[in-house]
């Protein structure tokens, strides 16, 4: 599988993993501290051949994902679950512990991002559907990113993160009701 656009992960590994699972290039942040000299290689990848963000499903990682999409507006995103980026020994989280099929199809699932979408969903309808506030919270959210591949995300990102995306509020409730026939079984 070849990718057009330039992928922007955060280390060396992450290049090396991404380069078994596809042929594509990468520009990497080196960590969490993106320098301006790494957000004009973005900007240049971007006006040239588009660029995917992926970065590791933590706190770093989505650090890194919000400087650069802030910075270099037009990026596509590609996101891992968690559970398929951990390291066999349980002690990291990151792209380059993937598997090479997990790493495909986050990639093949690279969407936009469209921070001036029109809101269509409430953080009414997330705290009714028990996605902010309830005891099984977590669980549906990361269920939800999953469904909707948008990844995960807290409470207070859900929100921004299914606007930004551009979720209907008919492929929100289909989704939950997949999550909500699954909690039933």
């Amino acid at each position: 599988m070849k990718i057009k656009e330039i992928i922007v992960v955060e280390g060396k590994d992450d290049t090396v993993k991404i380069k078994l699972a596809v042929e594509a290039d990468t520009i990497e942040t080196r960590g969490s501290a993106v320098d301006e000299s790494v957000i004009e290689q973005v900007r240049l990848a971007q006006k040239t051949r588009g660029v995917i963000i992926f970065t590791d499903p933590d706190y770093p990682g989505q650090r890194i994902r919000n400087m650069i999409s802030e910075k270099v507006p037009g990026c596509r995103h590609a996101f891992l679950p968690k559970e398929e980026a951990i390291e066999k020994f349980g002690r990291g989280v990151g792209v380059e512990h993937a598997s090479i099929e997990s790493i495909r199809r986050a990639l093949r699932d690279a969407q936009y991002m469209d921070e001036d979408a029109a809101e269509q969903i409430t953080t009414e309808d997330l705290v009714e559907a028990g996605l902010v506030g309830g005891p099984n919270s977590k669980t549906r959210r990361e269920e939800l990113g999953k469904k909707l591949k948008i990844g995960y995300v807290n409470g207070k990102q859900l929100h921004k993160r299914l606007i930004m995306f551009q979720i209907n509020r008919e492929q929100f409730a289909a989704a939950l009701r997949e999550i909500l026939e699954e909690e039933s079984r």
